[in-house]
């Protein structure tokens, strides 16, 4: 992913929402939203390169999510860091437990967020120990978790107005359809060519080869009902399907 706004106990009705943004590379292969072949009971998609996922829920209300840590030029890790939330999707450890066991070394820089029904955890390995957060809206890009990129401050802020519209979820699609460029002098400077800071200012991302795959919406009710909402994309933002998987009561 390279963005995702998460509201945790913040909505009476809706324990956990989640609105995400997941940018890659067109070329490279995936399995679009399902329930997985190997683990019927999870919600997701699936790096059909590597394996893992960007996210994903289970029907026991385990949520997890990753997006890297924009650091061009660093070594490469070892391990993909899609496979982090593909085992907590399918292990049955405690959030907290799990984020403090990964070896951070053995991984490219990555932002993890795990939910176990019970706690929200954050993990990092480039941020300190794993720590749960309380009730809260909370935003994830490229960096630190609530880092004031101006794409992470809109869209925190777009969701929190949309979230007293549930059921309704025109205003979640809305955010992460946004298309603004961020002026040059709001630009994270991470490291990358500026037309590149540029195109990735954006909460939607679009280009020949690069941009936003997959909007997704997660929503799990009081009741424990999950319902997943994703919209998926081609080159220059050309809208391909949309798709919706709901587990019952």
């Amino acid at each position: 992913m390279c963005l995702i706004v998460i509201g945790w106990r913040v909505h009476p009705d809706y324990p956990l929402v989640v609105a995400a943004n997941r940018d890659e590379f067109y070329r490279r292969p995936s399995m679009p939203l399902g329930r997985w072949p190997d683990a019927p009971d999870v919600i997701g998609g699936l790096d059909l390169e590597a394996g893992g996922t960007w996210l994903g829920i289970a029907e026991t209300g385990r949520f997890a999510a990753v997006t890297n840590v924009r650091e061009p030029g660093m070594t490469k890790g070892a391990l993909s860091r899609g496979w982090l939330t593909r085992h907590f999707l399918t292990s049955d450890r405690t959030a907290l437990d799990y984020a403090r066991q990964i070896d951070g070394t053995r991984y490219s820089g990555f932002n993890l967020l795990l939910a176990d029904g019970e706690s929200l955890v954050y993990g990092s390995n480039r941020d300190g120990e794993p720590r749960a957060l309380q009730p809260g809206i909370y935003g994830l890009s490229n960096h630190l978790l609530d880092s004031p990129w101006p794409k992470l401050v809109a869209a925190r802020q777009a969701f929190a107005a949309a979230l007293p519209r549930l059921p309704d979820t025109d205003a979640f699609f809305q955010l992460l359809a946004n298309e603004q460029i961020v002026p040059d002098d709001n630009l994270p400077r991470t490291g990358v060519p500026i037309e590149w800071e540029r195109l990735l200012s954006a909460v939607f991302v679009k280009s020949e080869n690069y941009g936003t795959r997959a909007s997704t919406l997660v929503r799990q009710r009081r009741d424990g009902q999950i319902t997943v909402q994703e919209r998926s994309f081609g080159p220059f933002g050309q809208a391909l399907q949309s798709s919706e998987i709901s587990t019952s009561e």
